[in-house]
């Protein structure tokens, strides 16, 4: 599957899905967002099971204020609803098929009743 474009409209259908999701908070004159572009994609295609959204930040601002993106490229993975990573700077492909692997190993529902012991 190849990326998908991520708007207010429905970020939080896709995002708040079950399974896992990878969002790319970007900007057409970011430097580091067209150096990472390429990797991004290349992992969509890499893992069709997985969902790749991207964000544009000028287009879509209020979704970029709602989750506190001042640096860009930032870059969230998100399970089953529950964010486990959200970090700026672009990644290399290894480091980013590193994280894929580790946020497809966390046990969801350990991550579950921390939350619950937390709230």
């Amino acid at each position: 599957m190849a990326t998908v474009e991520l708007t207010s409209e429905n970020f939080n259908e896709i995002v708040g899905a079950r399974g896992t999701v990878f969002v790319d908070f970007w900007a057409a004159w970011c430097g580091p967002c067209r150096a990472f572009a390429p990797v991004f994609e290349q992992a969509s295609e890499q893992y069709p099971d997985i969902t790749f959204g991207k964000v544009d930040t000028e287009a879509q601002v209020e979704l970029a204020q709602a989750f506190g993106i001042s640096s860009i490229p930032t870059l969230l993975a998100v399970r089953d609803g529950v964010v486990l990573y959200a970090e700026p700077g672009a990644l290399p492909a290894p480091a980013f098929e590193d994280l894929i692997n580790k946020v497809q190993q966390v046990d969801m529902d350990e991550v579950r009743a921390e939350i619950e012991r937390a709230g």
